[in-house]
């Protein structure tokens, strides 16, 4: 039988690590297929490696990584990835939020032969502030960037071997897993479902870290930023010149005739902001550049029941 392997990365979920074990146990036990379930221990500070390692204990299906401290998400899923023996892994989060009964469904695309089966979720009992911001941001990025990223579609996935060994080819540090998912291409299957809210804990999702996870997909997929800022100095130039042009011809006509106080600290205003913006642009690609030299791990593991396993 195939060995079907699922990727859980979890961050202070203590409440959900046994529910959500028994629900993909639940579902395993009616499907012909082996299975291991591999924990991700992103640093926790609650109970959740303590519930990992009592499952692991009682059941030899259960594999888990813990880090030294909380890396992100990113990097769980890539430790995960690097990890999992199976024909086929399942990315799904940890706050039952993604249906485990929709894994059957996936692995009948996988069966098909589809390299990525992508469970595409509504935006159902989603704040509307949220759903509409969420939707300008797809457009935003879809238009600007070289991959294409669907409202809705996100971790929870199926990936078969060769997608997942396709992934671990890609080896920078600033990981945007939704865009490298789009990225390597493969045949791809979308299945839909309802949103399921959050029945224990809390979002670990901030609006501030929803923000910063949004600039991330945008600079990790290309550099039409920075066009943009090189056209709009051109723009402000080509608009400044006119404008001296203007004030220059008024001034042999007429004299002066007003101190130039407000035209003064407006142009400086939109110049400053200009340079301003441009220059946080250019130093976030900076800072990657500066993150990418330097080589550092994604990820430290503190303790593991499994090596890091990778099919040639």
């Amino acid at each position: 039988m195939k060995l079907i392997s699922i990727i859980v990365p979890a961050y202070n979920e203590e409440e959900n690590i046994s529910p959500i074990y028994e629900k993909l146990v639940h579902e395993f036990n009616v499907l012909p297929y082996r299975y291991e379930i591999l924990f991700v221990n992103d640093g926790s500070r609650d109970g959740t490696l303590k519930e990992i390692l009592k499952l692991a204990e009682q059941q030899n299906s259960v594999k888990y990584i813990s880090f030294t401290r909380n890396f992100g998400k990113e990097a769980a899923i890539l430790a995960g990835l690097k990890r999992v023996k199976g024909d086929a892994a399942i990315l799904m989060d940890s706050d039952m939020q993604h249906p485990p009964t929709l894994i059957s469904e996936m692995i009948k695309g996988f069966e098909e032969g589809f390299h990525q089966v992508v469970a595409k979720r509504t935006r159902t009992g989603d704040p509307k502030v949220r759903t509409l911001l969420s939707s300008f941001y797809y457009k935003l990025i879809n238009s600007i960037t070289d991959v294409d990223l669907a409202d809705g579609e996100g971790d929870f996935r199926l990936m078969s071997r060769k997608a997942i060994d396709s992934l671990l080819l890609l080896s920078e540090n600033n990981r945007f897993s939704k865009g490298l998912f789009s990225w390597i291409g493969l045949s791809k299957k979308t299945i839909c479902y309802e949103n399921v809210l959050r029945e224990g804990g809390s979002s670990k999702w901030s609006f501030g870290s929803l923000i910063n996870y949004g600039i991330d997909g945008i600079i990790s997929f290309n550099t039409k930023p920075l066009r943009i800022c090189f056209y709009t100095g051109f723009i402000v130039l080509f608009l400044s010149l006119i404008y001296i042009a203007y004030t220059f011809y008024g001034i042999a006509q007429r004299g002066v005739t007003a101190p130039g106080y407000f035209t003064t600290i407006t142009a400086i205003l939109v110049l400053g902001g200009i340079q301003l913006i441009s220059l946080g642009v250019i130093g976030e690609y900076i800072g990657r550049i500066y993150n990418e030299t330097k080589r550092r791990p994604n990820f430290l593991v503190d303790i593991s029941n499994v090596d890091e396993y990778h099919e040639s």
